[in-house]
């Protein structure tokens, strides 16, 4: 009889792929915990802690149903902690004839197993994912011959090839997007619902890593892990957030609060990038809850949910692999300054930065509009090498494998690619970061001040951003009245100079 190993990568957690509906003896299945996954960048200890686990439990899944494993611990003395050296030394020691692998998310490991496979005496094989709407080519087919990709029309016919949130051929309600509707400020007028717990000892797991030598990021609390690690509790997640969360989700997607890390956000993307859940399925039971109370769930919470993963997360995926590798390269603005100090600590005297990077840190989470609208806009503004800030967000998030992280921050946040992912930078002034948060209003830096002491430095950095990018943005339609205003501004020089005395000191602030 002639075996065959199958690899299974740490975020390949699908329970529900076609792979698993049938037992077969002459079949193996190979999960790896390597410091090949762990050392490419400084993770943050929750994001191995939640990897390995998950890894752990779906191996012992496999098991339970039936199934053959090899699974390599990290401090496995046989364990190379190494891709191809790995799977080189188990196909030999076990005498296997043939190589399975299921097609992976990131392009390094997508070229990787590619090249593994091209030297390996044996049979080999790949298979998709079975996860995603759309395949990998889908954005770069829908827009064939354009330089600018607009997510709104994918996220339009992906609403009409699933029928979801369709009324025949139409909108149900008659608009795509109630994104002006998701734009309020939280002032704890709803009550947020407690998140489930998910009680585990995960101390074992976390001395292992630590003796292991693995170099990581933020904090845990290895005694009370909140993350899911299996698709058990990931469904619980997702009824929680439906029964409780979505009916306020839209209203305050965008919002941001000192003492509520996670508001109405579900956090259910770290189950959906490993795979334990399909996306279709949590856009179905969101659509569903609506349907059968739409008295409760409201067009403007449910769509600015669905938004999120038939819109954005469908859409990021395509753009990464219609532009990769060339895009894990793009520097647009050409900045090189490094990221701040405080990024790895959230020791700064910025409230919205001490909060956002704080929660970080703490949690391995931010919602959306903190990453791109906080941190991100700052480090646009401080013309931070994206390079830097690419490592620190694929780190320092519970979700962020590179497909979605990479386009998101050098795409969306930095603006590095030039506008393929974004029409134009997202960057602000504090004004904008007051009207979402509660952040400013004991901030040591005043929010109306635009130079002179404790001016906020996001609102000098603001204009100093445009001034010095003018040629490459003045033309930009979106941006145009940035450039009127500026020819206007009365203080232009004192602002410009506030800048330059904040962007030579950007570790003090």
């Amino acid at each position: 009889m002639e075996k065959t190993l199958r690899l299974i990568l740490g975020d390949q957690l699908n329970r529900q792929h076609s792979w698993f509906k049938k037992k077969d003896a002459a079949v193996v299945y190979l999960i790896m915990e390597m410091k090949q996954e762990t050392d490419y960048v400084r993770h943050h200890i929750q994001k191995v802690l939640a990897f390995f686990q998950s890894m752990r439990m779906f191996a012992e899944w496999l098991k339970k149903e039936g199934h053959q494993v090899i699974y390599l611990k990290i401090d496995q003395t046989e364990n190379r902690q190494e891709l191809e050296k790995n799977i080189r030394f188990i196909i030999q020691r076990d005498n296997f004839k043939h190589f399975n692998y299921i097609l992976p998310d990131e392009y390094r490991l997508d070229r990787q197993l590619n090249d593994i496979c091209k030297q390996l005496d044996i049979e080999t094989k790949s298979f998709d994912a079975e996860h995603f709407l759309s395949d990998r080519q889908a954005v770069k087919s829908f827009f064939s011959g354009k330089k600018t990709f607009l997510m709104e029309s994918f996220y339009r016919s992906m609403r009409v090839k699933h029928d979801i949130l369709m009324q025949g051929k139409k909108p149900a309600e008659g608009k795509w997007n109630f994104d002006q509707e998701n734009r309020n400020k939280y002032r704890e007028e709803v009550k947020i619902p407690p998140p489930p717990v998910f009680k585990r000892d995960l101390s074992q797991l976390h001395d292992s890593i630590k003796a292991a030598g693995i170099k990581t990021i933020g904090e845990a609390d290895p005694k009370n892990f909140q993350w899911p690690c299996c698709r058990e509790e990931a469904m619980e997640l997702l009824e929680h957030f439906c029964d409780k969360l979505l009916p306020h989700f839209g209203q305050y997607q965008d919002a941001m609060h000192s003492q509520h890390p996670f508001l109405f956000h579900s956090r259910l993307s770290f189950a959906l990038n490993s795979k334990m859940l399909h996306p279709l399925e949590v856009i179905r039971k969101a659509a569903a809850y609506r349907e059968e109370a739409p008295e409760k769930y409201g067009m403007a919470q449910v769509e600015g949910f669905i938004r999120q993963i038939l819109g954005w997360r469908e859409f990021m995926r395509g753009i990464y692999w219609a532009k990769m590798p060339d895009y894990a390269l793009m520097n647009f603005f050409s900045h090189k300054r490094p990221l701040p100090a405080f990024f790895w600590d959230g020791n700064t005297k910025m409230n919205c930065l001490k909060h956002a990077i704080g929660q970080s840190l703490k949690h391995a989470y931010a919602h959306h509009i903190q990453r791109l609208m906080v941190t991100g806009n700052f480090a646009l503004l401080a013309g931070v090498d994206p390079d830097e800030v690419d490592q620190w967000y694929l780190g320092i998030y519970v979700d962020a494998i590179e497909w979605v992280e990479i386009t998101n921050t050098r795409g969306m946040s930095q603006f590095a690619d030039g506008g393929i992912a974004g029409t134009k930078p997202y960057v602000s002034t504090a004004n904008y970061i007051d009207k979402m948060s509660d952040y400013c209003g004991s901030c040591h830096y005043s929010k109306t001040k635009k130079t002179g002491d404790k001016a906020c430095p996001f609102n000098s950095l603001y204009w100093a951003f445009y001034e010095r990018n003018r040629d490459k943005l003045e033309k930009n339609p979106r941006i145009g009245f940035v450039y009127k205003t500026l020819s206007k501004m009365k203080q232009k020089d004192e602002i410009l100079a506030q800048a330059e005395s904040y962007l030579e000191n950007l570790d003090e602030l």
